[in-house]
């Protein structure tokens, strides 16, 4: 059956699912792959150039600051000429980066061509959220969102094994074929998603005024987002990235390759969650699987410093893997309920990754001066404590599902509507101040 929550058409597949909501999570497999391949092969890269380790962290950190820098102009040029453009656009920059890479004769040419890299980034990581949040159907927004993330979570679980490989043939080699698929999936997403997800908003007439992040401020639930995304940044991509791998080789005295084992437990847990959060998040509501996954991740990660066992810390690991998957899918789907299907959320989205990318920069510098001077239980008890203090903005949070009333929904979108917001109201559709 044909699903249409905007402009065009759009033809559902045999699961349900709109068919270009499968091009986004195919696109964003090959991507994440990709990222994967030269993540492994970087520091070294740039090592080879002769250039100290300081150094060679520094064009990885530059690429996540010039992401930072450029994601509200990624936002606000969603809201001018469509999430499509944005996205091929984003997807070409990437594209011409990762091959000049490639081709980099020196240390300054490396790092000039990676930040440049950071914008490409940033530019199809919000349009492709946003294109998530109007092609989703309402009552499926926490399936698309786990779909969605699981897409990248296994791409960025097989990149780093090819990679690998791919370094003992040539430190330029893992570049190459990520250029390679970077132009895969931009022509086939081009190509699958061209005339399918509306034109520009200005010659779009079924479009609702633009989301603003100012409006969407002002509704609890997306604030609530804003500190679990910043909670989920400082946990999943900064703090257990930096600090796991130590902690397992200078407290639990293991070999370096346990630490990758840990990292990679983690990961068996967050994709073993991500789908069943997002069937969750549809049928019982956003605020339960958040919560829950919340409450898991702060616990967990509060113990990790405690333990002293490596099957242990495995375990838990695997159990904080699953809190950080029980949060993803329903914390997008409810930042896409307050945007609402017609509305563009450019802004809106680029403030809510922007807080993720906040917290894994400051996790890692935070969590690791913690480290250094009280020891490795206190950053992970620091760290425990982000998720609980997103937990306290969840608690006030109200329901956005659509079709969900409550007191809590309606008293906020009558406050929302009234600036000109799109929010998920009590009669199972989006509230639009048009309609």
């Amino acid at each position: 059956m044909a699903v249409d929550e905007g402009p065009g058409t759009r033809t559902a597949a045999p699961t349900g699912m709109p068919r270009e909501i499968w091009v986004l999570v195919g696109a964003a497999f090959v991507i994440a792959i990709g990222f994967g391949l030269v993540a492994p092969a970087l520091p070294a890269f740039a090592r080879s150039f002769d250039v100290g380790v300081t150094a060679a962290s520094f064009v990885i950190s530059l690429f996540a600051v010039f992401r930072l820098g450029f994601a509200p102009v990624s936002g606000r040029l969603v809201g001018r000429f469509g999430e499509l453009r944005v996205y091929v656009v984003g997807l070409c920059i990437s594209t011409l980066s990762t091959g000049a890479c490639a081709f980099a004769a020196n240390y300054w040419q490396l790092l000039f061509f990676r930040a440049f890299g950071g914008i490409g980034s940033t530019m199809f990581t919000v349009s492709a959220i946003s294109l998530l949040v109007r092609l989703a159907p309402p009552a499926a927004r926490g399936r698309a969102s786990g779909m969605w993330a699981t897409g990248f979570l296994l791409g960025n679980i097989a990149g780093p094994l090819v990679g690998g490989v791919l370094i003992t043939i040539s430190l330029r080699a893992p570049f190459y074929v990520y250029t390679v698929a970077l132009v895969v999936a931009l022509v086939l997403s081009g190509l699958m998603l061209r005339g399918r997800t509306g034109g520009s908003p200005a010659s779009d007439p079924d479009a609702a005024p633009a989301a603003t992040f100012r409006v969407a401020w002002k509704h609890p639930t997306f604030r609530a987002a804003l500190a679990a995304s910043f909670a989920n940044g400082w946990t999943v991509f900064g703090v257990r990235v930096a600090l796991v791998p130590l902690f397992v080789v200078e407290i639990l005295h293991q070999r370096e390759d346990w630490a990758g084992y840990a990292l990679a437990v983690f990961a068996v847990g967050n994709a073993a969650a991500l789908m069943v959060s997002g069937r969750l998040a549809d049928r019982h509501g956003r605020r339960p699987p958040v919560m829950a996954g919340l409450v898991v991740t702060a616990l967990g990660t509060g113990v990790l410093g405690l333990i002293g066992s490596l099957p242990l810390f495995l375990a838990v690991s695997l159990v904080c893997g699953a809190g950080s998957g029980l949060v993803n899918p329903p914390m997008t789907a409810a930042v896409a309920d307050v945007i609402g299907s017609k509305a563009r959320g450019g802004t809106v989205l680029a403030g809510f990754q922007m807080a993720a990318d906040v917290g894994a920069i400051l996790g890692p510098v935070l969590a690791g001066a913690v480290a250094e001077t009280s020891g490795f239980a206190a950053a992970f008890v620091l760290t425990g404590a982000v998720s609980a203090l997103a937990l306290l903005f969840w608690l006030r949070a109200p329901e956005t599902l659509p079709g969900r009333s409550s007191a809590a929904v309606d008293a906020s979108a009558a406050a929302a509507v009234s600036d000109g917001l799109t929010v998920p109201g009590s009669r199972g559709r989006d509230t639009d101040p048009s309609s």
